[in-house]
């Protein structure tokens, strides 16, 4: 399969439920590269790249995220792979 990289947005009660943190154990579990971060408008942003069943497998999850999460929407837009190595949380 492909390698492919997707970047976006997560709405919803997405901040302080431990999102961020969930998202990094689904990457790496799915051998998933990219990042993560909290934003001040709060939603959550992040990069991911990958094997796209790895990558479309963690597309699913995150509309749903972990148990006390409620998300609203999930807005991702193709982008060319960027060659990252590694899965960060970035504050």
């Amino acid at each position: 399969m492909a390698r492919i990289c997707l970047h976006g947005y997560i709405s919803g009660k997405v901040q302080g439920v431990y999102y961020r943190q969930s998202t990094e154990e689904q990457a790496e579990r799915l051998d998933i590269d990219g990042w993560v971060r909290n934003l001040d408008d709060g939603r959550v942003e992040l990069l991911i790249e990958g094997e796209e069943g790895a990558v479309r497998e963690l597309e699913k999850w995150l509309a749903r995220g972990p148990v006390k999460a409620r998300v609203a929407s999930v807005e991702l837009q193709p982008m060319t792979p960027q060659g990252i190595t590694g899965f960060i949380v970035r504050r």
